[in-house]
């Protein structure tokens, strides 16, 4: 049995005091052992995050890494060895908006993927279609093109130790949102594709959905049998919101 997750993207969002009202909102909220929690805070902030957090199970995730695991000269960067030293046990890979606001191509998200692993860190690689790429017809091409690209490089295994996230580009911060159907014919896509190479990862590996999710439409979408949670943007800047779809997560 899968546990569902949770994880909460908050980009690049956040002053001292915003954080320090979310993080005092979190640590009230009533977990369970049966859902898993992550919240992904801004670089700046994830020392503050890790320390108000530590009486609590929630989990700490970054929102990036470097391709080079270890440290070194790489300005601006942040390797994968220092953001396990502050605590973080996630990190977000191929997220949409680096890959195409920044350029990152998939030779690049193989590498973070596995700059994270070497270092013990659970990578969340993104996947998701353009509103283009889905009109096109293309969805499933794409979205089984980004994880094909990994497994190409690292071996279906990689991920018996790693989460992917159904992200379509159309939903992220727009308020669409896949309907439940629309969002588990693709997980169910995906699952199938890494089927095709390991059943035992099949079976395994947590497949999210990411966009536009809120506290009214948690419970249905986490309710499809091959959705195990969700990586939610903007409604995780709220605690209540994000209480409210965890305990979705949970009812499933």
């Amino acid at each position: 049995m899968r546990k569902p997750l949770v994880a909460g993207n908050w980009k690049m969002h956040g002053t001292r005091a915003d954080v320090a009202e979310l993080i005092e909102g979190l640590s009230k909220l009533a977990l369970s052992d049966e859902v898993e929690m992550v919240v992904f805070p801004p670089f700046l902030f994830i020392d503050r995050v890790e320390v108000g957090l530590a009486d609590s199970s929630i989990g700490l995730g970054a929102q990036d890494c470097a391709v080079q695991p270890e440290q070194g000269a790489l300005t601006g960067e942040i390797a994968a060895s220092q953001l396990r030293d502050v605590g973080c046990g996630y990190v977000l890979v191929g997220h949409s908006e680096r890959r195409l606001i920044l350029l990152e191509d998939d030779d690049t998200v193989a590498k973070k993927f596995a700059s994270a692993q070497k270092m013990g860190i659970v990578p969340v690689l993104c996947v998701g279609e353009t509103r283009e790429q889905r009109e096109a017809g293309k969805t499933f091409d794409v979205v089984k093109g980004q994880l094909k690209s990994v497994i190409d490089v690292l071996g279906i295994e990689a991920f018996e130790s790693a989460v992917v996230a159904y992200e379509p580009v159309w939903a992220i911060g727009t308020g669409l949102t896949a309907t439940p159907d629309e969002a588990q014919a693709v997980h169910q896509e995906l699952r199938q594709f890494i089927r095709s190479y390991s059943n035992v990862v099949a079976d395994k590996v947590r497949l999210l959905y990411g966009g536009s999710v809120k506290g009214g439409n948690a419970a249905e979408l986490f309710g499809m049998p091959d959705i195990d949670g969700g990586l939610v943007g903007g409604a995780s800047l709220n605690a209540n919101e994000f209480g409210v779809i965890y305990h979705a997560a949970g009812s499933k």
